[in-house]
């Protein structure tokens, strides 16, 4: 493989004090765990040094991936595990979606950096990201700790490392994505295999499971490293992105658009949450009854993102993809289906082609039921491939229900009307 060393900027973090840590003590046997030590020898990466593809390889490729799955950032039975990257590979590969079944059609990176301390600063604040690595000490020695106001969140002793590792991964396929659309018209695809998760980090900390703000760190990094000024991002996992709202809401380079469930965590993500100042009107928050499902997210999509897309002009598209909107995951109660998953990939990456040379990373948030999410993100995959769905073989029609289209037409004619559709 002949790979382009792409130089990054490294520097080390500050010593300041983290205000929020909380010193519950709990027994993390995660790191005795057999299977941990197996996934974590599996899944062990290499980030001495961040490469680029060769641009042969970039001229051949429609899907570029990186793999981060944290695996000692765990807690014993908690949703957001170290079991859900490994399930979504192991799906990859019996499904035959790995280079070694697809050839130049796919690209998994092997090799990148964390992010810099100046990559983590562009979105959260330099005394939180140094903090946080201060307190690493002290969840070596309780093993785990919880982050007070974080909803909560927990960190263990490989957190920090972990979490930088994984915003970094989705700086590599920023820059893979971009050298791609330099190459030829229609660039690859990013799809970032990582956790923690980030759309719920807010400048000041973490919160809902997240640690860092994945998307928002690769939107800044964008603009600052390649000069994309206009930055589109879609949220649709099935709780409102609040950290990467926040981040950019009176920005008006950033167009910021959630559909989630309405009422659910956190909370946030209303109609009338717009933007302010020079931002105002460069976010969009589309709050959706329970049980919406497939038609209410292709309606969703034809009258709301693709005119808010084409007005904004993007230069890229950034993707929250959150799985946990599934009509099997434990925590919501949404019901779009793997076919749901593989029409919204689709119609997005023909967005990125029509707008932007095809510039679209997809980054990995939530989906906590381990066979809808392995099986909606091959799909995912498959979309991003060409290739047919193969949902059929897995959505049950049988378990859903009529959706609740007059509520789902009147959030939509609200949210056309407040802005301008």
């Amino acid at each position: 493989m002949h790979l382009h060393k792409l130089p990054r900027s490294s520097s080390s973090f500050g010593n300041a004090f983290f205000l929020a840590a909380h010193h519950h003590v709990f027994d993390l046997r995660v790191f005795d765990n057999r299977s941990f030590r197996t996934n974590q020898k599996r899944f062990r990466a290499s980030i001495s040094c961040s490469f680029l593809p060769s641009i042969h390889q970039l001229n051949d490729a429609r899907l570029i991936y990186s793999v981060a799955p944290s695996m000692g950032h765990n807690q014993e039975s908690h949703p957001e595990s170290h079991f859900r990257v490994p399930a979504i590979v192991d799906a990859l590969e019996e499904m035959k979606l790995t280079p070694k079944f697809r050839g130049s059609e796919v690209i998994e990176l092997q090799h990148f950096e964390p992010a810099s301390v100046d990559d983590i600063a562009s979105v959260h604040a330099r005394t939180y990201v140094s903090g946080l690595e201060k307190v690493m000490d002290q969840a070596l020695e309780k093993g785990l700790i919880f982050i007070d106001g974080s909803g909560p969140t927990y960190a263990t002793a490989s957190t920090f490392q972990e979490s930088i590792i994984a915003a970094g991964a989705g700086l590599a396929l920023i820059d893979s994505v971009v050298a791609g659309s330099k190459i030829k018209g229609d660039a690859p695809t990013g799809f970032a295999l990582i956790r923690p998760p980030g759309h719920h980090a807010v400048p000041q900390g973490p919160m809902g499971f997240c640690i860092f703000g994945n998307v928002a760190i690769a939107a800044r990094y964008a603009q600052r490293v390649h000069g994309l000024k206009c930055v589109f991002i879609i949220d649709f996992d099935v709780h409102h992105g609040n950290g990467t709202n926040d981040a950019f809401y009176d920005d008006p380079d950033i167009f910021f658009l959630s559909f989630h469930q309405d009422g659910s965590y956190p909370g946030t993500g209303k109609f009338d949450e717009v933007g302010s100042g020079d931002g105002e009107g460069t976010t969009l928050n589309l709050p959706l009854p329970g049980g919406s499902g497939d038609t209410a997210i292709r309606t969703v999509f034809d009258e709301v993102i693709v005119p808010c897309a084409q007005r904004f002009k993007p230069d890229i598209i950034l993707v929250s993809a959150g799985y946990d909107g599934h009509v099997l995951d434990p925590l919501a109660n949404l019901q779009y289906t793997t076919a749901t998953y593989y029409m919204l990939t689709s119609s997005i990456k023909q967005l990125a082609k029509d707008l932007c040379g095809g510039r679209c990373v997809f980054f990995l948030e939530g989906g906590y039921n381990l066979k809808s999410l392995s099986y909606s993100v091959a799909d995912t995959f498959r979309a991003l491939l060409g290739d047919r769905s193969l949902a059929s073989e897995f959505d049950d029609p049988n378990i859903l229900y009529e959706e609740p289209s007059t509520k789902v037409k009147q959030a939509i004619q609200r949210i056309k009307h407040i802005h301008s559709l």
